[in-house]
């Protein structure tokens, strides 16, 4: 499946392995939340990068011990409906302070995307290409928001907020 990192469509570098596959000495991995809390240490241990699936109805506070070990924690949408890895974004982002790829993956729809990007997310497994492309221009699209979240993005109140500083100043 296509990824969307940064705004371009990207090839994935993390191969998924299945709870039954062994792991392969190096390269990024992507396995199980049950699989990797079985053994974190040992499966932290091995050449490569690391990634995590991590299912909206866990809790993210299992992941914090490992957070900084992490290059991948991708998040579940088992439906468009259900929010929570919304949430779990967040959390991630904004209370643990984790600085890897956050990766929603799922049913990732198109008019969920840039909601996707405010919550922290900076990378989106999309079923067809013609999706990534159109995730990619959103991406673009968007410079200034109002509501802080977890992207970092600074809101339109503290821009204006700064501009006035800086001409109060002479700047």
């Amino acid at each position: 499946m296509p990824l969307v990192k940064g705004g371009k469509i990207t090839p994935d570098a993390f191969l998924p392995v299945a709870d039954d596959a062994p792991l392969p000495v190096d390269g990024g991995v992507l396995i199980s939340s049950a699989r990797f809390l079985a053994d974190a240490e040992a499966i932290l241990r091995r050449g490569g990068k690391t990634g995590v699936i991590w299912p909206n109805n866990r809790d993210v506070d299992d992941l914090v011990p490992y957070l900084d070990r992490l290059a991948v924690v991708a998040l579940v949408f088992p439906t468009f409906r259900d929010g929570r890895a919304y949430s779990q974004a967040r959390l991630l982002r904004e209370r643990y302070h984790y600085r890897g790829e956050l990766r929603a993956t799922g049913q990732v729809l198109r008019d969920q995307f840039l909601f996707m990007l405010r919550a922290g997310f900076d990378t989106l497994e999309v079923k067809k290409e013609s999706d990534a492309e159109a995730f990619a221009l959103t991406a673009k699209r968007y410079s200034v928001f109002y509501q802080p979240t977890g992207d970092g993005r600074i809101t339109a109140l503290h821009r204006r907020m700064q501009l006035r500083h800086s001409e109060s100043a002479g700047l």
